[in-house]
């Protein structure tokens, strides 16, 4: 576990940006495919519709349009970028760094630093503690950091456990001197004797693709949903009360709580177990599902633009997912 306090001088977040494809997965869809009803569908996970690529998208794609939303907002330029970190679990391929597709499609000038995070659904979280740290001190002022997952490539149509929960998406944030909000403190930990819990055991250099791991369908996504219920119930919900604790801060006076987009229903418990109103719970999950590493700068993409942000409120990110990991971030608003 690290616990990262950022200094008096720490970037802001200037701008933030999202982008989901205009292919709408629907329940309907999704029963006809899987065989689960509708009704049971949205009882279970609180989702009524997931965005899903086209073929011809990839993840840098939906990274690139995240990311120029942000710009556009932060109003700063490519060229301005020292630092460009996407954090995904599913990239373009394994080399190279999508986001060095990211930066070269968004004319990023040259030399610009450009490298990929893989901590699954904390991915965001992870990479947005990292790039604060290299820019605070640095000779370049800004950072774009991105959060991009097409999990529609990797989950089998035939587990239906894991095919209604997903969606496709990215989001963006730009850190700069001064700033919308600014981030306080970060605390990022792994559990890694959990991490069968959540993976993509073929493609690998432990089981490279064959014709038989592709016939074993080792190529998707699995998850143990029961385990990664209790990984948030005996783990999450005990680290964010401590970070909490720590930074002196208390759950009445987060004004706004932005998870992880897992599951609707884990998102309910999660919100009571740590008693934040669920008016202060920002959602997507209901039009998106679950996007991954994209889900958190998705949903803050939403709520900062909703205009309900008010100057010193507080805004507590919090992700979890695969290894097993887990990332809170508390940003206060200017």
């Amino acid at each position: 576990m690290i616990t990262c306090a950022a200094a008096q001088d720490a970037p802001g977040v200037l701008g933030t940006g999202s982008y989901v494809p205009g292919r709408v997965m629907s329940n309907k869809e999704l029963s006809t495919l899987t065989g689960v009803s509708e009704m049971a569908i949205v009882r279970k996970t609180a989702i009524r519709e997931r965005r899903w690529a086209k073929p011809e998208e990839a993840t840098s794609d939906l990274a690139v349009a995240a990311a120029r939303a942000a710009l556009e907002q932060a109003g700063v330029g490519a060229a301005e970028l020292g630092l460009i970190v996407v954090a995904t679990s599913t990239p373009d391929s394994p080399q190279p760094a999508t986001a060095c597709v990211v930066a070269d499609a968004l004319g990023a000038g040259h030399g610009t630093a450009a490298f990929d995070v893989n901590s699954v659904c904390s991915g965001f979280t992870f990479a947005l503690s990292i790039a604060e740290r290299m820019l605070a001190g640095s000779s370049s002022d800004h950072a774009l950091v991105i959060g991009a997952d097409v999990y529609s490539r990797i989950l089998s149509p035939a587990d239906r456990r894991t095919i209604v929960l997903f969606g496709d998406g990215a989001g963006a944030v730009v850190l700069g001197p001064g700033g919308r909000q600014r981030m306080l403190s970060s605390r990022l930990a792994s559990f890694s004797s959990a991490r069968e819990l959540i993976g993509v055991p073929g493609g690998g250099s432990r089981l490279p693709a064959t014709e038989e791991t592709l016939r074993e369908g080792a190529q998707y996504f699995t998850m143990n949903g029961r385990g990664v219920t209790e990984f948030v119930e005996t783990q999450v919900v005990p680290g964010i009360e401590a970070f909490l604790k720590d930074n002196g801060v208390t759950q009445d006076d987060i004004a706004h709580f932005v998870p992880h987009q897992a599951n609707g229903r884990l998102l309910e418990s999660l919100a009571q177990r740590l008693g934040i109103p669920a008016a202060r719970m920002a959602t997507t999950v209901a039009q998106y599902g679950n996007t991954g590493a994209a889900s958190v700068p998705i949903t803050l993409d939403h709520l900062a633009r909703s205009g309900t942000v008010a100057p010193g409120d507080l805004t507590l990110l919090t992700a979890f997912g695969g290894g097993m990991s887990m990332g809170m971030t508390l940003l206060r608003a200017g």
